[in-house]
C-alpha cells in the first residue's frame, strides 16, 4: 500500500472512531521521482533554426522598411542577410526531421490550430518573398519596394515569432506557462540580430537605423525576459541554472554589450563590426537557453505536479 492509500485509510478510521490522525495528508510533488512529460526529443539544429528564421524574418521587416526609406544600401545587404537566414532555415529543419520529404508533407495541409503546420508554410511563403525581393533589389539597387518586400515583411514578423508559440503550445511547464513573454522575447532577439548583421555588413553612415533598432530590441530582450522569470516564479530556476542558465547568462551580456558597442561607437566601423557580432552570439545563446530550460523544466516532475494543481486550484476558484 502506497503512503497516500495508507493516510487515506488512516483518516478513515478516524471516522469511524478509530485513531485520528495527527501527520496531515502528504501532498507528493513527484511521482517517485520520474519525470512526467518527455523532454524534447529535437536535435542540436533545431535551436539554430529558431535563430536563423528570426534572423530572416527580422531582416526582411528591416529591409522592406529600409528601402522605401531610400536607405538602399541598408536595405539590399539587409535584404541579402534575410536570404542567407531564411536559406540556412530548411537545411536545418529537415536535419531534425531526418528526410527532406517530412517537410514536403508538411505542406501537404495547412491547419491554422497547429503552430508546426504554420510555421512550415511561413517559411515556404516567406522565402519565395524574400528571394524574388533580394533578387530585385540586387537588379535594381536604387528600387524602393513593392509588393514583394510588403509581402516578405508582413511574413516576416510571424516567421521570427512563431518558433515562441510552437515550444510553448506544449506541456513543458517552463515553456507553456511562459507562453505570454516568450513571443516578445524571440521578436526582439530576432530584431537584435537582425540590426547586429546589418551593423557588420553596412558601412556605419549608412547604418544608423539598424543601431537604433539594435539598442530599442536589446532594452526590449533584456526587460521582457526578467519580466518572464519573475511572472515563472519556481519555473524560472530551469533558465537559471546549468547549461540554460550560463547560456542566458551569456545571451544577457553579449546583447546588452553589443547594443553599448553600437550606441556609443558604432560609428566606427571595428566597434560597429564587434558590437553586431555580440549581437548575433547572443541571439543564438538566448535560443539555447531556451531549448535547455526546456529539456531541464522537463526533466523534473516537481515542476510538472506542482503546475498542474495550481491550474486545478485556479479552475476551481474561479468556478
Amino acid at each position: 500500500m502506497t503512503q497516500e492509500a495508507r493516510s487515506e485509510a488512516g483518516r478513515g478510521q478516524g471516522r469511524r472512531g478509530g485513531e485520528t490522525a495527527m501527520v496531515p495528508r502528504e501532498e507528493p510533488l513527484t511521482y517517485y521521482d520520474r519525470p512526467v512529460v518527455k523532454p524534447p526529443v529535437w536535435k542540436p539544429e533545431v535551436p539554430l533554426y529558431f535563430f536563423c528564421g528570426g534572423l530572416a524574418g527580422a531582416s526582411a521587416v528591416l529591409a522592406a522598411g529600409a528601402g522605401f526609406a531610400g536607405r538602399h544600401t541598408l536595405a539590399r545587404r539587409s535584404w541579402a542577410v534575410a536570404l542567407a537566414g531564411v536559406s540556412a532555415s530548411p537545411p536545418l529543419l529537415i536535419a531534425d526531421l531526418g528526410k527532406p520529404s517530412r517537410f514536403m508533407y508538411m505542406l501537404r495541409v495547412f491547419k491554422i490550430t497547429s503552430p508546426m503546420s504554420v510555421g512550415a508554410w511561413l517559411l515556404a511563403a516567406n522565402g519565395g518573398a524574400i528571394t524574388l525581393a533580394a533578387g530585385l533589389h540586387r537588379l535594381q539597387p536604387q528600387r524602393r519596394g513593392g509588393a514583394p518586400e510588403l509581402l516578405a515583411a508582413a511574413l516576416g514578423a510571424p516567421l521570427s515569432s512563431y518558433t515562441a508559440v510552437l515550444i510553448c503550445n506544449s506541456a513543458i511547464p517552463a515553456w507553456s506557462e511562459a507562453r505570454r513573454q516568450m513571443p516578445f522575447v524571440f521578436v526582439s532577439s530576432a530584431a537584435a540580430s537582425a540590426a547586429g548583421a546589418a551593423a557588420i555588413a553596412v558601412p556605419p553612415t549608412e547604418a544608423a537605423p539598424a543601431r537604433r533598432l539594435a539598442v530599442a530590441a536589446a532594452v526590449v530582450e533584456v526587460a521582457t525576459t526578467l519580466v518572464m522569470h519573475k511572472r515563472l516564479g519556481y519555473l524560472a530556476d530551469s533558465y537559471k541554472r546549468g547549461t540554460a542558465g550560463r547560456f542566458g547568462g551569456a545571451a544577457r551580456a553579449l546583447t546588452a554589450g553589443g547594443a553599448v558597442a553600437l550606441a556609443l561607437g558604432g560609428r566606427r566601423r571595428d566597434v560597429a563590426a564587434a558590437g553586431g557580432a555580440m549581437l548575433l552570439a547572443g541571439s543564438i545563446c538566448k535560443r539555447l537557453s531556451v531549448f535547455r530550460a526546456g529539456a531541464a523544466s522537463a526533466l523534473d516532475p516537481s515542476q510538472t505536479v506542482r503546475t498542474q494543481r495550481e491550474r486545478m486550484a485556479r479552475r476551481k476558484g474561479g468556478a
